[in-house]
């Protein structure tokens, strides 16, 4: 899927001011990590690691935090002694064993004893066993697994496992310049319209003899995808989302593990496309989970083993994320009291709602203490700083950890204020940061970040500052908003449902009303402001310079998709279906096709800076959004005379990183200054 990246609260300005900022007391670190190590204690971390120098132990009890000890360092970090070459080590629930994958084959490591078990011996460049094809990786299991395609049961004596079989995928080349000879890296990658890799569902018994432990277990249907699946409790049965190649219908399948019998047990369709079924909670009669088929809008549902269900919820809510259940009582997040907001909720036994956090602040990282009397949580919005607190259930709370340093004073920063425009029925939100000093009887110029891609928001009221780009802008009397669109979630199926077989449409359009309503302010200058985005957003950058440059004029592109059949099948077929089923749709969505209408060209007056630039950015190394995308889109600008700005970054990957993520933020402050600022 392309998208930004995931959004850490962090301070991202330029290390002499951070140094700055911390030295006088402004701000705090909290913890990026924490775990329950009891009903009345936590461990937290700054790094992940757990280790005694990099987190502590709070009691609930007493409010007092102390260090790390071996006791719980034991439990959180092992050495499992793997070959070097391991992939994804994961320790199985009772700790006794590690599943791994090595050359794409998948083997586990009995830990008292040593002895290393292989469960497949068919591992090659074509064949994966318990190791993610590209696509899976990047759209249905998601980057964060490391291609992991593996999972242990709840009992710890079996492992389920997908097989992929990529022989048909076509093969598309990443060249990388290093070395005196370059090398050539051929990934298999599917595109819209192009063979998939077929994939097979197995269970690996561990306590069965090696070479009869395999269990295929085959689902009769006409899947083309298979999501992430979920054990039971028990440890009997494997849960099996699958999908045909159009992802318009979704079916769940009950496999028992022993047999390799399978039932549906749950059905749904659509007129446009369905998402996986991102977490089930298992009882002993039945799961609960989330879907919004009905109402628009995500609801929560049960559903009994033997196929009946029931939908507990109504309301406005979207992005449910279920946490956990208690004696029938269901836990979850959502955005419900306010579309850029996450709240956490309870879903009592009658049927009532009850918010268990302020619903003026964002919450996320909600973990339960084992005996449900108490929650962790990181909360913040626009104006308070990230803290860290443990909560008694649905009662008080306690503050463990708190960014706001004794020094801060908000006065100091341009902190964002959350603003809304309507367009075509649809209530779109954005957040502005004004510049220092602010005169509304001045004309500043603005900067627009956008993405647009189908339900992936911008605007989500957390904390932010201090952001260096947005400060600096700030200091340099820029205007910053950040502006979403109907189809970025906050309207629900109806606004998601319209950019289907037609993107870069309505997504336009409204980027194009907001554009308009900010030449309407009486403090914007109307001729300069710029636009910028990555990956989808640098999609929707290029269209909206090629179709609207009365309205944007000047903006930074990076990494975009500039023809939708040049990227992936799952991400572009759910909205786009094939080239072949929709060539319409493809052709008015190809940004490529729009560049006769991109007025900067070159003439003799081509050395003044000029009203109206498009700068394009994207690393060779993208194994996500291909370099292709933008060397087709330089070439046809090239072909038809076009005046435009280019940087590369060799073997940047989706995103830029380490010194080209400096470089980048230069160069990009750069182009801001000469086009909004008119400083050469």
């Amino acid at each position: 899927m392309i998208k930004t990246g995931i959004i850490i609260t962090a301070i991202l300005l330029p290390a002499s001011l951070q140094l700055q900022i911390l030295n006088a007391g402004e701000f705090n670190p909290v913890p990026s990590h924490w775990r329950w190590v009891g009903s009345n204690e936590a461990v937290f971390t700054f790094d992940g690691t757990y280790a005694d120098s990099a987190g502590f132990v709070y009691n609930a009890l007493t409010g007092l935090s102390r260090p790390i000890d071996s006791r719980v360092v034991t439990s959180s970090i092992l050495k499992y002694d793997l070959p070097e070459d391991a992939v994804n080590p994961v320790l199985s629930p009772d700790s006794t064993k590690v599943a791994y994958t090595l050359r794409n084959d998948l083997y586990f490591k009995e830990l008292r004893s040593g002895k290393i078990h292989r469960l497949t011996y068919d591992g090659s460049e074509t064949t994966l066993n318990g190791y993610a094809s590209w696509v899976y990786y990047e759209e249905i299991f998601g980057r964060h697994t490391n291609y992991k395609a593996f999972w242990w049961s709840p009992d710890s004596r079996k492992i389920a496992f997908y097989r992929f079989d990529n022989s048909q995928v076509p093969l598309f080349p990443i060249c990388s310049p290093f070395g005196q000879d370059g090398t050539l890296l051929r990934t298999r990658y599917p595109k819209a319209g192009e063979s998939n890799p077929e994939v097979s569902v197995y269970v690996a018994d561990l306590e069965a003899p090696v070479r009869r432990s395999l269990r295929h277990l085959a689902i009769d249907n006409n899947a083309e995808y298979f999501g992430t699946p979920f054990w039971s409790p028990d440890s009997d049965y494997l849960y099996v989302p699958a999908e045909p190649r159009m992802q318009n219908a979704l079916d769940l399948y009950r496999v028992n593990v022993k047999s390799g019998a399978n039932d549906c047990i749950y059905h749904e369709s659509s007129d446009t496309w369905l998402d996986w079924i991102d977490g089930m909670l298992f009882t002993r009669k039945g799961l609960y989970m989330a879907r919004s088929f009905e109402s628009g809008w995500q609801q929560i549902y049960f559903l009994s083993y033997d196929g009946e269900l029931r939908r507990l919820t109504e309301g406005r809510n979207w992005r449910i994320a279920l946490l956990a259940e208690n004696e029938g009582e269901v836990y979850f997040t959502a955005n419900r009291d306010m579309s850029v907001r996450t709240g956490l909720y309870r879903l009592g036994l009658g049927g009532e709602i009850e918010a268990l956090v302020d619903t003026s602040l964002n919450v996320s990282g909600v973990i339960f203490s084992p005996d449900f009397s108490r929650f962790i949580a990181s909360v913040s919005n626009f104006r308070t700083p990230t803290q860290v607190r443990m909560y008694e259930t649905g009662k008080s709370y306690m503050v463990v950890s708190d960014m706001k340093g004794d020094g801060y004073v908000e006065s100091k920063y341009c902190l964002p204020k959350l603003i809304y425009i309507e367009n075509d029925g649809f209530r779109l939100p954005g957040y502005i940061v004004y510049p220092y000093n602010f005169d509304p009887s001045r004309k500043y110029p603005v900067h627009v970040a956008l993405y647009g891609g189908p339900d992936t928001p911008m605007v989500r009221e957390r904390w932010l500052a201090p952001s260096g780009e947005m400060q600096w802008r700030a200091e340099n009397g820029i205007i910053s908003i950040t502006i979403d669109c109907r189809a970025a979630g906050h309207n629900g199926r109806a606004g998601l449902d319209m950019v289907y077989r037609h993107l870069n449409t309505v997504e336009i359009d409204d980027f194009k009303a907001w554009g308009r309503y900010l030449q309407s302010l009486p403090y914007v200058a109307p001729d300069k402001i710029g636009v910028e985005g990555f990956s989808f957003g640098g999609t929707v950058t290029a269209m909206l310079l090629f179709t609207a440059s009365d309205i944007f004029h000047y903006g930074i592109a990076g990494g975009g998709v500039y023809d939708w059949s040049l990227y992936d099948t799952h991400y572009t077929e759910r909205f786009m279906r094939t080239p072949e089923g929709n060539p319409d749709g493809y052709a008015h969505s190809r940004v490529i096709s729009h560049v006769a209408s991109y007025p900067a060209v070159y003439s003799d007056s081509s050395s003044i800076v000029p009203p109206v630039m498009l700068k394009l950015t994207h690393g060779t190394g993208d194994d996500n959004v291909h370099f292709q995308n933008t060397l087709q889109l330089i070439d046809e600008l090239q072909r038809q005379g076009k005046h435009f700005e280019f940087m590369i970054y060799p073997d940047g990957k989706h995103g830029y990183r380490g010194y080209q993520g400096r470089h980048s933020r230069e160069a990009d402050r750069d182009f801001w200054r000469r086009h909004l600022l008119s400083l050469q």
